[in-house]
């Protein structure tokens, strides 16, 4: 493999900006949940409306991670690094000052284009500035753990915002931050690219974004159009169809965005599929956190932020985990999240208007608790099921994979609510499911 670089750069301000940089993006994944009852009132939608929200963001992010990667190698890492920071801030300010819900779910699918070229070149940059291995690790695990913190800061900051200035500061904040990246990252970054890096799976990338933004359409305006509509029976049709290409292509290319025969390895489809679970149950069942306590008991937005909070603190057990794995296997540190998390959603859908808060806190924590559990050994599983140079490779598809459930998770648990049947349903759905991939993971993973 050949690097091309044109310019050194101070380490520490090159992890400082990336490391900013992937905060932004997951700061937005978990700030955008404390707003959405705020946005709900003010911009007068329903559900199907604050589902594509937040999956107008995922979808684009979950499909075009991968080839935001290519790109970043491609094309030039500070090059994609700068062009997806703008978007992204760009993208902020058109959903800030969005005065329909069509203007805001244009912005939220920017924000994802965005979102998917800043994230991997980030990485990439990263990567390619630490080419000794102890440092690397020691470098990606910082950029990780910010990772985590802008996904804690997320509630807080949103009801924080909200609570202040209503649902258009959440995404003002992005600004200023954009702005210093800008500056900052046209004045310092050094470029580098890999010279061999493939081509962009054009055909692949296409597909897969139309194919499971059909799905997820037909799932997300199933209930209130009816399951049985053509119009919804088309989406469906639709997705099965380019889906079914999707896979066909992949495997007649030299260069696949998704490479197929990685899946014939048992670890890396188990563990992969479970990511799938993770990110669907995870994602699913906070999408409605702050719904719950606003609609259900009655909170404002600022103190339902703040509770939501142990399920987003859980998640700093992630960094153990991996260490956790490594003396007691993939199989029993996964399958231990797995249960810890399904058992506290399952708790969680039995809270009510009356419970109080000290007797549904723990239930937010041990969720979080769990998936942290689970999540980094998976992709630790998924890496170690492939060979070393496809170590990158494989850690982008199991994020993605992630972000396909977390698509999925919204479009179903939605689903499930619109049904009639009450939030806490959709915690027990979310709990039986990850409880399923418990199950999974414990008869196949090793």
């Amino acid at each position: 493999m050949t690097e091309i670089g044109t310019r050194a750069v101070s380490r520490p301000v090159l992890l400082t900006l990336t490391c900013l940089g992937q905060f932004m993006v997951l700061l937005d994944s978990t700030i955008v949940g404390a707003a959405l009852p705020d946005m709900q009132e003010r911009l007068h939608v329903g559900l199907s409306g604050l589902q594509w929200i937040v999956d107008a963001y995922v979808l684009l992010v979950a499909m075009l991670l991968l080839s935001g990667g290519v790109f970043a190698d491609r094309f030039g890492r500070k090059r994609v690094f700068l062009a997806g920071v703008a978007v992204f801030t760009a993208a902020s300010v058109v959903c800030a000052v969005a005065p329909s819900i069509g203007w805001l779910i244009a912005g939220r699918v920017l924000q994802g284009i965005g979102a998917a070229a800043l994230s991997p070149a980030s990485l990439a940059l990263l990567s390619a500035a630490h080419p000794v291995p102890v440092e690397r690790v020691r470098a990606i695990g910082l950029w990780a753990g910010f990772s985590g913190i802008g996904l804690a800061a997320g509630p807080l900051a949103g009801g924080i915002l909200v609570e202040a200035f209503s649902w258009p500061a959440i995404f003002l904040v992005n600004v200023p931050v954009g702005a210093v990246l800008l500056v900052a990252g046209v004045r310092v970054l050094g470029e580098s690219r890999n010279s061999e890096a493939p081509s962009i799976d054009v055909p692949g990338t296409v597909l897969s974004v139309v194919g499971v933004g059909a799905l997820t359409y037909g799932l997300i305006e199933g209930g209130s159009r009816g399951w049985t509509s053509p119009l919804i029976l088309g989406s469906f049709a639709v997705a099965v169809v380019v889906l079914a290409g999707f896979v066909a292509v992949e495997a007649r290319r030299t260069a696949p965005m998704l490479p197929l025969r990685l899946f014939r390895e048992r670890l890396f489809t188990v563990s992969n599929t479970a990511m799938v679970v993770v990110g669907f149950a995870l994602m699913g069942s906070s999408f409605f956190f702050s719904q719950f306590f606003v609609h259900v008991q009655g909170s404002s937005v600022l103190v339902a932020g703040l509770r939501t909070l142990p399920a987003s603190l859980g998640m700093v057990v992630s960094p153990f985990a991996g260490r956790l794995a490594a003396r007691h296997g993939f199989r029993v540190v996964v399958t231990s999240g797995l249960v810890l998390a399904g058992l506290g959603l399952l708790v969680l859908g039995f809270v009510d208007e009356d419970t109080g808060y000290g007797n549904v806190w723990w239930r937010l924590a041990l969720t979080g608790i769990g998936f942290a559990l689970a999540m980094s050994p998976l992709t630790g599983a998924a890496i170690q099921a492939v060979s070393p140079r496809e170590g990158g490779l494989a850690s982008g598809i199991s994020s993605t994979t992630r972000q396909i459930g977390a698509v999925l998770g919204v479009a179903v648990l939605g689903a499930v609510v619109q049904t009639g049947a009450g939030l806490g349903s959709a915690f027990v759905v979310a709990g039986a499911v990850t409880l399923g991939g418990a199950v999974l993971v414990v008869s196949r993973l090793t």
